[in-house]
């Protein structure tokens, strides 16, 4: 098992020739419903062929009966060997601690379980999996997350964890980790999205009858998450304002659609959706360049004006943040570019 993080990389582990494996780690004590999470995200990914693009396995330290913290437990099959052949492996909640002592260290057993990983694999947490990434030293000095009701907890048994209490998932290249319950769906399709593009992430989206994408940086816990019973809500500006990205949209045009101020507007927004309108919009037109990039022919200056930005610069620069690469680099990985696209330099 390392014992320093190991390299950031933004790529996934390289393929060869097989499916991507992923591993399931499943613990006592794990949450049926965060355990599932995986195999429902990665196992439903298809091509335009309509191949699996993932292999998905599930395993245990020690197989057989692993307790649940529902009134049932689970058969696994599988043992830590499995973690040998993962290009990806993913550790769901579990209810305690369990293997991860109060002080902050792995159990033996799990600790040889964590040695069998190949080095290069990506790994991934799911809600208070995050503290067994801590433990095995893949956390130290990286940008991680973990459900909001353990931050403090969390912080306290792991200093060096910069940990982020307010984001639903944080990527950090090959070391991921995602906030509670289904924030671990919203990381399993962002992780889909970064190998193989939007597409396939909402198809998958789709057949699980979730949002195709919620920003990693929005807001995990939001004071109202639902508006009271007969409240206006926001939702109609929301719509309003999808239908007209290719051009410009302001604060007040997006509060005259429900009837209210801007001050009410915004406010009743951020409740709404964690973030303030003018970082939704932002979200919303660089998912419509993403898709343009992906699935369209349109130069770069066309991608630009029908996803509302201003400029060549105003779609490098959020996009890059967004996604970490220029339109330019997006495209190249997951289309292949025709002649004469990309006239507007975007790198």
């Amino acid at each position: 098992m390392p014992q320093s993080p190991p390299e950031k990389t933004d790529s996934p582990p390289a393929k060869t020739g097989r499916r991507h494996r992923i591993a399931v780690l499943a613990l006592p004590g794990v949450i049926p419903f965060e355990l599932g999470i995986p195999y429902r995200i990665f196992g439903k990914a298809r091509s335009a062929g309509r191949q699996d693009l993932y292999e998905v396995v599930t395993c245990t330290v020690e197989p057989g009966l692993v307790p649940t913290d529902a009134d049932f437990p689970i058969t696994v099959e599988r043992g830590p060997e499995a973690l040998a052949e993962a290009d990806t492996i993913v550790v769901p909640a579990s209810y305690a601690l369990g293997p991860v002592t109060e002080e902050g260290r792995l159990t033996e057993p799990l600790a040889a379980a964590l040695a069998h990983a190949r080095p290069g694999v990506r790994w991934v947490s799911i809600c208070t999996g995050s503290y067994v990434l801590a433990a095995a030293g893949l956390l130290d000095g990286r940008p991680a997350t973990t459900h909001w009701a353990s931050v403090n907890h969390f912080q306290r048994l792991f200093p060096t964890v910069r940990v982020d209490p307010d984001v639903l998932f944080v990527d950090d290249g090959d070391v991921l980790t995602s906030a509670g319950v289904a924030s671990g769906i919203d990381l399993c399709l962002h992780l889909v999205r970064r190998d193989h593009g939007t597409a396939i992430a909402n198809d998958v989206a789709r057949r699980s009858v979730v949002p195709p994408h919620r920003d990693g940086g929005q807001a995990q816990y939001i004071q109202r998450p639902l508006p009271e019973p007969q409240q206006a809500t926001t939702t109609t500006a929301r719509a309003w304002a999808l239908g007209r990205l290719d051009r410009p949209i302001s604060l007040s045009e997006l509060a005259a659609q429900e009837s209210m101020s801007v001050r009410t507007f915004t406010r009743r927004f951020r409740e709404e959706v964690g973030i303030s309108p003018g970082q939704w919009l932002t979200q919303q037109r660089v998912e419509r360049a993403r898709h343009l990039l992906e699935d369209t022919d349109l130069s770069v200056d066309q991608v630009v004006r029908e996803a509302g930005f201003g400029s060549p610069a105003s779609l490098r620069q959020h996009f890059q943040a967004a996604v970490g690469v220029s339109p330019t680099a997006y495209r190249r990985t997951f289309r292949a570019s025709a002649p004469g696209h990309d006239r507007a330099s975007a790198r």
